[in-house]
């Protein structure tokens, strides 16, 4: 007699988006330097039937909730596991921008990691394409 294997987590949340007729959901990855390019780009996204999830909060730009370090700091930490949930929640990953700094990169490397398509607003900042130039 034959078992049926058991659904891994995501599978199992791919199916219920299925079930539920969930549009496809995109995360947008990025340096918050280009917030505004981040909300165009949700908007084209949305407009054409996208869910979309990308970084809320600039700590570049001052603001109360981040003005004491160390909220900043516990903060940023926050705000980097949340942004990875958004990734595993998405179905596919955005990169805008033309510069990738660090904490991006390793957004990349992680979106890849779960197995999600990632795409560029400017494919040629996309580290494995530096890799393979080499």
């Amino acid at each position: 007699m034959l078992y049926p294997q058991l659904l891994t987590p995501t599978e199992k949340l791919a199916d219920v988006k299925e079930r539920l007729g969930i549009p496809t959901i995109v995360a947008i990855c990025g340096s918050t330097r280009f917030m505004q390019q981040m909300a165009d780009a949700d908007r084209e996204l949305t407009w054409n039937g996208r869910i979309v999830v990308r970084p809320g909060c600039d700590m570049k730009t001052p603001h109360q909730l981040w003005a004491d370090p160390d909220d900043a700091e516990a903060g940023k930490v926050r705000l980097d596991g949340l942004h990875r949930a958004k990734i595993r929640l998405a179905d596919e990953v955005l990169v805008v921008g033309d510069y990738i700094g660090d904490s991006t990169r390793a957004e990349i490397a992680y979106s890849r990691e779960l197995g999600k398509p990632v795409r560029f607003t400017h494919p040629e900042v996309d580290p494995a394409t530096e890799e393979t130039a080499r």
